[in-house]
Formats: C-alpha cells, structure tokens, sequence
C-alpha cells in the first residue's frame, strides 16, 4: 500500500492514534511508510533551519540559544494547547522525564564534545544511534530484528562516513568514545518513545525535550557568568560563550528555529511512535542529504563525489526499510 499525498493527509488525521488535536500513541501497529513521510518532513524542515546555527553562533552562545529558543516553543506550545486543546501534561510523568532527559544529556555530550573534537567525528559518534536502537531493541527488549534492517543500519552508517569524509574517523582517539554514548543514550531516547510513553501526546514529549534543552541552557548560562571563559571571535566561540546582549537578528532567527523545531521534532516524534524505532532511526539518516541540500540552495556550497556516494548508500538504506515495510505491512 503506497501512500499518496492526499492518502497520506487522511491518513495523518485518522483517529485518536493520529488527531492535530491529541497526538498520542493508542495502537502498536506499524506504519512504516507514514513514518518515512513525517521523517522526510522533519529532515526537510530541520535541514533548512539547522543552517541558519552559523548565523546565531556569530554573537551568541549555545547556552543561551538552547534557553531562549526553549522559552519560545513553551509560548508556541502554550498557545498552541489554548487554541487548538494539546495536550502537553503528561499521563506518565516518570517516563516522559527519564525520556526528556536521556535525550537532553544526549545532546551535552555530543556538544561538549564539539569543544575538543573534530565536527565530523562527533557527528559520525552521534549517528551510530541506528546500531544503537537495533542493539538495545534486541536485547534488552527482545524485539525480532531481521536481516534487511541489520543491512540498512550498516548501508546507511557507511554511507554516513562518506558524507562526513575521511576526518569522521581520522581523529579517533579515547575522547571519540563520547559521541558514541551521545548516540547511544539519542537511541535510548528514541526508543523510550515508543516503549516508555505510550499514550503520551507528541506535545508533551516536544515540552518535556525542549525543558530539559532550556534547564541545560539555562546552567550553562549560569555557569560561564560565573566562571567566564575566553570566548574566541564570531561562531568559534559559540560552545565558550555565557549570555550577551544579542541583536534583532539572534531573536529573529532562534524564533525561526524555535517554529522550525516545534514542527520538525513534533514529525520525527511521531514517527517513532508509529513504527519501530529501529525502522525510524535509519529513516532519520536523511537529515545529511537534506541538510546538504539547503547548505547548496542558501550558501552555494557544493559536495564531493564521495559524500555524493554517501548519500545514495543512504537513500538505498531507506529504500530497503520503505520497501520491506510495504511488503510486511500490506
């Protein structure tokens, strides 16, 4: 069963399971393919705004984009639970907090590691998070996993590796290993979605993601007020830099990325709550082509042939999961 545009509208707004109003999880079945469309929205969205973290990294600091972008999407989500009734109260108030969490350490280990690591290497670390998903989906939740989604995992990791290039593993050293449990505990999270919090709304996992985001924001403000740091110029000093007085143009576009977010996440959310998290976690691997695709359309930046063959052992990944999927699912 393919999905067309339409098909794949009503399919969206069908029931309780998946309603603008209520977003929450009430069924275990799998819709693969719904999911690759709500995940190519999220990689579509976060791949345009994500590239806009250079013009925010030029005056202020990650601390303080993380606290005020987090404030933002309360007043989006607020607004949004006025008008349109979400809910963002959790039914399971441990879970969706372990969940909220795990992903907000997630993300300070992968930035700290920023710090003293080369960019490629910790984003290869970060994007072992589909090993990670079949790895704990197996074996410590016992679910099946087959063949095919084994080969997406690996076909899509290498291609991951040609995308970021010869630098992904050039500088691996003991301190490599900390964007590997970035991933790990990413993959933990993602899988917690579905196996922790069911029944939970996708706004009330996007507040509980974006409040953990804002407390660290918010220490880490607090932290580098009272123990300042030498703070190099424009976007090198973004890991380094306490709060500033930041210009019309930082607001501006941390409220893009705030309602870029809100919307992106909220899709990626879901489509780890509609299918298998170690389906949905190679699926996420077009975040690289699409982030790719915007750095080429807004600076003009081109790719190598090789990150070129990435992306397609990427694209091939997640073929082979829409594939088997549609063959399983009917």
């Amino acid at each position: 069963m393919s999905l067309s545009g339409g098909q794949f509208a009503k399919e969206a707004g069908k029931g309780e399971a998946i309603n603008a109003k209520d977003l929450a999880v009430t069924a275990t079945k799998d819709r693969t393919l719904l999911a690759a469309g709500l995940i190519s929205i999220y990689a579509f969205i976060i791949g345009f705004t994500d590239n806009y973290v250079r013009v925010i990294a030029e005056e202020a600091g990650l601390w303080q984009f993380h606290f005020t972008r987090s404030c933002m999407t309360a007043v989006l989500l607020g607004l949004g639970a006025a008008v349109f009734g979400w809910r963002v109260r959790p039914r399971n108030w441990g879970a969706v907090v372990a969940r909220s969490a795990i992903h907000g350490t997630a993300m300070v280990i992968y930035f700290g590691a920023l710090a003293f690591l080369d960019v490629a290497l910790v984003a290869a670390g970060l994007f072992t998070a589909p090993i990670w998903v079949l790895l704990i989906s197996r074996f410590a939740y016992g679910h099946r996993i087959g063949p095919v989604r084994i080969i997406a995992v690996a076909l899509g990791f290498v291609g991951v590796l040609l995308v970021l290039g010869p630098e992904a593993m050039g500088g691996a050293s003991l301190a490599a290993v900390l964007p590997i449990l970035a991933g790990a505990l990413y993959a933990m999270g993602n899988i917690a979605t579905r196996e922790w919090c069911e029944g939970e709304t996708a706004q009330t996992l996007l507040a509980g993601f974006f409040a953990a985001l804002g407390i660290i924001g918010a220490v880490g403000m607090v932290f580098l007020t009272l123990f300042p740091l030498e703070v190099p110029a424009g976007a090198d000093g973004f890991l380094q830099r306490g709060p500033v007085w930041a210009s019309g143009g930082f607001y501006f576009w941390t409220a893009v990325q705030a309602a870029g977010s809100l919307i992106g996440v909220g899709f990626m959310i879901r489509a780890y709550q509609v299918t298998d998290a170690s389906r949905a976690s190679v699926l996420e691997y077009i975040i690289l082509p699409a982030s790719a695709f915007w750095t080429w359309v807004i600076w003009g930046t081109g790719l190598e042939p090789l990150a070129v063959a990435g992306m397609a052992l990427i694209v091939a990944a997640g073929t082979m999961i829409a594939l088997r999927a549609r063959a399983q699912e009917g």
